[in-house]
């Protein structure tokens, strides 16, 4: 699933597709989301993102 647009969706729409994609799955060894965002946790990373002020894309693109 795409993330919400950001000119067509609402704080909450975006910040439930982070809250729900990106959740803690409690078991590092096969998720390693928290590598992935330097032991960051998703909310926080995307916070622009859920503002509106920035792309999810470009804030992405900022970890690979």
């Amino acid at each position: 699933m795409r993330p919400p647009d950001i000119a067509r969706s609402t704080k909450e729409e975006r910040y439930e597709y982070i809250k729900e994609n990106f959740r803690c799955k409690n078991h590092c060894e096969s998720c390693g989301l928290c590598k992935v965002y330097g032991g960051k946790e998703p909310l926080l990373v995307y916070e622009k993102y859920i503002e509106g002020e920035e792309d999810f894309f470009e804030i992405t693109q900022r970890y690979r």
